[in-house]
């Protein structure tokens, strides 16, 4: 019986130690912002599942397209269907490096992520600057960037290509507690 519990604690043990420096967020915040002359398109996305590593500085994040929440039903609808096929690629993926992440502290700082967005069946890389910053026991990143429709092949039928931009704005801001 000895032997049995020699293992359980070493087991969680080994556990505790792997877990260290290990942020993880099942609820964080994505959204993305399209502005043209007929119409501007806004979607929120609060299902989002990301992991960053402070030894490392790895980071990987993933949302399910059918996740975002559109203003008009038809506009989901459509998104979901004719542009991104959500049935055919359900996620889009961020694996990458966060860039001097041993200076963050409890100050807003910058910092620099690298990384592999893919998104309907393509990858492209994505560099950008992040505000990071630890409050209490959580790992906050936010920031912005921008994505071109063409880069993912998302095809727009031409009589609403008025109606989207080529360039889309995506916001994001993920809480992350220690992994545990």
């Amino acid at each position: 019986m000895k032997g049995f519990y020699f293992i359980i604690i070493n087991l969680l043990l080994l556990n505790c130690l792997t877990a260290q420096g290990k942020y993880l967020t099942k609820e964080g915040y994505v959204s993305f912002f399209s502005h043209s002359i007929v119409e501007d398109i806004k979607a929120d996305n609060n299902q989002v599942l990301s992991i960053v590593d402070t030894d490392t500085g790895e980071i990987a994040i993933q949302l399910l397209m059918r996740s975002f929440m559109f203003k008009k039903a038809l506009m989901q609808e459509h998104f979901n269907e004719n542009y991104v096929e959500s049935y055919k690629y359900p996620k889009a993926t961020f694996s990458g490096k966060i860039n001097n992440i041993a200076d963050v502290n409890d100050l807003n700082m910058e910092a620099e992520i690298v990384g592999k967005l893919s998104l309907h069946g393509r990858d492209k890389e994505i560099s950008t600057k992040v505000n990071i910053r630890m409050v209490k026991d959580e790992l906050i990143l936010s920031g912005e960037f921008t994505v071109e429709v063409a880069d993912f092949d998302i095809k727009i039928p031409a009589i609403v290509e008025n109606n989207i931009a080529k360039t889309i704005k995506v916001s994001f801001e993920l809480h992350h507690k220690p992994y545990k």
